[in-house]
């Protein structure tokens, strides 16, 4: 069975940063797109970041500059580092892969960046 699971949310004031973890089991993913979206409610689903096997990244226009996304493919684990953080950036951030014609999703952590 095919889980992922997210770690690292909380709560942030402005200017600050955090760490996001997404580690995956049963399944191995190192040849997999993994990708990072948040939600807030009564919103679609926002596409974050996105990073290849090579290790190569994409991102939204409005995290670019701030937010890192990585990999480690020994520990199944993709993770995002959020710098410099704004409120807007305050959602339930998801990680998400595709295998096939079976998309996965984690449970999702919550980030809420406030003073």
């Amino acid at each position: 069975q095919v889980q992922l699971v997210e770690s690292g949310g909380g709560l942030v004031q402005p200017g600050g940063s955090l760490r996001l973890s997404c580690t995956a089991s049963g399944i191995i993913f190192s040849s997999d797109i993994m990708k990072w979206y948040r939600q807030n409610p009564g919103k679609q689903r926002e596409l974050v970041a996105a990073t290849r096997s090579s290790g190569t990244a994409n991102y939204a226009d409005s995290v670019k500059g701030r937010f890192t996304i990585s990999r480690d493919n020994a520990k199944n684990t993709v993770y995002l580092q959020m710098n410099s953080l704004k409120p807007e950036d305050t959602a339930v951030y998801y990680c998400n892969m595709i295998r096939g014609l079976i998309g996965y999703w984690g449970q999702g952590t919550q980030v809420t960046v406030s003073s």
